[in-house]
């Protein structure tokens, strides 16, 4: 059985609770005044680590690559299973046990395509819905219910908002409209407030996602790009690269509003990566150099503004924003 203390989840292996009752904590007053497992021993308490995946990309060609890490763990990544069909400038969104992919582009046409996957079962991606239009290079965020995709490509550039109730399947509703319409934005959210920044712009916009309506400005990012990358834990959000030539990762509180500020530099230079997160570590993935597309993935300590570090490598080098969420 499982249980999950500050969005990390931890298994009881033995001497699980008592009476078929399960696993129950204590406040411990007398010793260092923290929560314990009762009648638990603590060394048989396993974390089982958030997994990050990755879905799609263009690497001269549209894949259909989904692969996945242990954020917590560096190294590289290990095949997952494959999108319903080939595509690139697709976004991901989750809950703490579904990834959602929706949007991008096949080679052929724009795609309406929405498919999930189950974040701790391997295995190829199923079909979800549509989304309300058909846009390449989409961003999207999301909380634990509730999946937000925005902007895009649609043979113009689109400020369209639609949402999706992530434990369903079935299509996309209109949420609302960005303050500027624009492509390769990159999203990322808290519990309650979703961020949209990039994107041919550095407009930073926000909604609550709970709700419908249109967004509303946040501020601006320190260097304005197209193809950013974004993670964000329960407070901060850093959004990293967005042009062959940036290495740029600034950051926002989320339920503040105002400018962006610097954060540090990821390890090269590169757009159309793709970000996601646990609760401490933010992986940034993929992208392309301005030359070749890239397999690098990075990491970086939200909470603690520095130079990303090498984290590994994908299975298969991509850029053109492939969909990025964790179980997180």
């Amino acid at each position: 059985m499982s249980r999950k203390i500050s969005r990390s989840l931890i298994n009881g292996r033995i001497g699980v609770g008592t009476g078929g009752q399960g696993l129950k904590v204590e406040w411990d007053g007398t010793e260092d005044g923290e929560l314990h497992w009762k009648d638990v021993s603590e060394s048989s308490l396993e974390l089982v680590p958030i997994l990050g995946v990755f879905a799609g990309g263009y690497n001269g060609s549209r894949v259909n690559t989904i692969d996945y890490v242990a954020i917590s763990t560096t190294g590289n990544a290990t095949d997952f299973g494959d999108l319903t069909s080939i595509k690139a400038g697709a976004a991901g969104c989750s809950s703490e046990t579904r990834g959602v992919f929706g949007g991008g582009h096949d080679g052929t046409v724009y795609s309406n395509v929405i498919e999930y996957i189950t974040i701790a079962t391997t295995g190829n991606a199923t079909d979800f819905g549509n989304l309300t239009t058909s846009p390449n290079y989409v961003g999207a965020c999301s909380n634990d219910t509730r999946g937000l995709f925005a902007g895009g490509y649609v043979g113009s550039q689109s400020n369209v908002i639609a949402y999706i109730t992530i434990a369903t399947t079935g299509n996309a509703t209109d949420f609302g409209n960005l303050t500027v319409a624009r492509n390769g934005v990159a999203g990322c959210a808290d519990t309650t407030r979703g961020v949209f920044a990039g994107g041919s712009a550095d407009t930073i916009d926000y909604v609550t996602i709970g709700t419908t309506g249109n967004a509303i400005d946040f501020g601006n990012l320190t260097v304005g790009r197209t193809y950013p990358g974004a993670c964000a834990d329960t407070t901060r959000g850093v959004f990293a690269g967005g042009t062959a030539t940036t290495n740029v990762m600034d950051y926002i509180t989320i339920q503040t509003t105002g400018n962006a500020t610097d954060f540090g530099d990821l390890t090269i230079a590169r757009a159309g990566l793709a970000g996601c997160a646990d609760a401490t570590i933010g992986v940034f993935a993929g992208g392309n150099d301005g030359s070749v597309y890239v397999n690098t993935m990075d990491y970086i300590t939200i909470q603690t503004a520095g130079n990303a570090t090498d984290f590994g490598d994908l299975t298969v080098a991509r850029g053109e924003t492939p969909g990025a969420c964790s179980g997180y």
